[in-house]
């Protein structure tokens, strides 16, 4: 940042060696050969830049001398110039900033995003996951080589900085985020983050990561409607890999690795068609246009109702859950 600082001073110093040679030389001809304003920045102006136009009068001897030095004076300082450009360019800040620019422009015509603070093993997954829904997403990573690395890797949308800051969650798209995923290795700035993120998008749907217990509730306080513990999730699974083996292999096999081997859907009434809004299960016969299965219900207060009744109301922010192979969740998407 402070050699940043330092070239942009180093042009803006330039910048006012060429205006302060303009003013000197366009005074210069109005005292010596008592040209008008106009003349005389015209004189300069073809005088510095060497194109080689007709004088505006011919010049007498002072004249003549005052144009010699004007002409090496402004040949340092363009020589001053180019060396600032050529700085600035060695130093790859313009192409970067340039390339910021770019992908700001980018993220900011995006919408129903999902933003990834941090790229650990934790970000990388979650963003693979996306990636088989063709999710648009956002990374956040403060890490320098590893903000190289996406850029070299991964044609994903990366914003350089610290996503506790405020300014950098706004320069993610935060307000028009549908989603946010905080996986940083600290609970301390997952919890900042959360905050941040529920302040400035009241709507966004936050899941966090968490190490400890005692962060847990901290972070549903916070605003997160998700926490993750990744170590106690893994130890979990694999203790139930002994208990109940085949339970856990039927589990995995319903794992989503894209649209393409989907078993498992989620609707929101909202989405289905009008005609079939304010129906009962029944009234929808998914099995019979479909093959597909409704195992499960959620209430608009988020209660889930497993199994659910065929006479179950699809009343408005409610969800269904429906099961079936990859090939009758295809047809119900076309269908509905």
């Amino acid at each position: 940042m402070a050699k940043t600082q330092f070239i942009r001073s180093k042009i803006y110093r330039a910048l006012l060696l060429l205006f302060a040679i303009l003013v000197m030389g366009s005074l210069g001809y109005m005292m010596i050969e008592k040209y008008d304003f106009v003349d005389a920045l015209y004189m300069t102006v073809i005088t510095i830049s060497t194109v080689g136009f007709k004088e505006a009068n011919p010049l007498d001897f002072q004249g003549k001398i005052f144009t010699i030095i004007l002409i090496f004076t402004s040949v340092g300082i363009y020589a001053y110039i180019l060396s600032v450009i050529t700085d600035y360019i060695s130093n790859s800040k313009l192409m970067e900033e340039l390339k910021t620019k770019k992908v700001l422009q980018k993220i900011d015509k995006l919408k129903d995003h999902t933003i990834v603070c941090g790229y650990g093993r934790n970000g990388k997954q979650a963003l693979a996951k996306l990636g088989y829904y063709n999710r648009p997403c956002v990374i956040i990573e403060n890490d320098a080589e590893i903000f190289r690395e996406i850029e070299l890797e991964s044609n994903v949308l990366c914003v350089k900085g610290d996503a506790t800051d405020d300014e950098v969650l706004k320069k993610a798209g935060i307000g028009g985020a549908a989603s946010l995923i905080a996986t940083l290795p600290s609970d301390a700035n997952n919890l900042y983050v959360v905050l941040s993120a529920r302040q400035l998008n009241k709507k966004c749907i936050i899941v966090s990561r968490a190490s400890n217990d005692s962060s847990y509730s901290k972070l549903k306080i916070a605003g997160a409607d998700n926490v993750i513990m990744p170590d106690k999730l893994g130890g979990s699974h694999m203790a139930s890999l002994i208990v109940t083996p085949d339970i856990m292999e039927f589990i995995d096999r319903l794992s989503i690795e894209g649209k393409s081997a989907t078993n498992l859907e989620e609707i929101l009434i909202e989405d289905l068609p009008q005609e079939y809004q304010s129906m009962s299960i029944l009234d929808l016969d998914l099995r019979k246009k479909t093959g597909c299965n409704v195992v499960a219900f959620i209430t608009p207060e988020k209660e889930y109702v497993i199994n659910p009744e065929v006479n179950t109301k699809l009343v408005p922010r409610s969800k269904i859950i429906v099961l079936g192979k990859p090939e009758q969740i295809e047809k119900l998407n076309k269908v509905f």
